[in-house]
C-alpha cells in the first residue's frame, strides 16, 4: 500500500471519470445517437448476413486438388476449358 500519499489527483481527469460512471443517467437518444446505433446494430450485421448467405453454399473446401475449382458447381465451360 505504498505510494498513496503521492498520488496528485488531476481535477479533469475526477470530472471525466464521474462523466463516464454516470453516462447512463444523462443519455438520450438524439438523431445522430439514434443513426449511429441503427447503423451499429441494424445495418452491418444484416451487411454481414447478406454477405455470408450469398458466399454459404458457393465454395467447397474439402477434399480438392491441385488445379480443381473450391467452386461447389463450376460450370461446365470452366470444366472444358480445363480438360483441353
Amino acid at each position: 500500500m505504498a505510494g498513496h500519499g503521492y498520488v496528485n489527483n488531476d481535477p479533469a481527469v475526477d470530472r471525466w471519470n464521474r462523466m463516464r460512471e454516470d453516462v447512463y443517467k444523462h443519455f438520450r437518444f438524439t438523431s445522430r445517437a439514434s443513426w449511429i446505433s441503427l447503423t451499429g446494430l441494424v445495418l452491418v450485421p444484416g451487411a454481414v448476413l447478406i454477405l455470408a448467405s450469398q458466399q454459404d453454399l458457393k465454395w467447397k473446401w474439402g477434399g480438392k486438388r491441385k488445379g480443381e475449382s473450391l467452386l461447389s458447381h463450376p460450370s461446365q465451360a470452366v470444366n472444358s476449358a480445363e480438360e483441353g
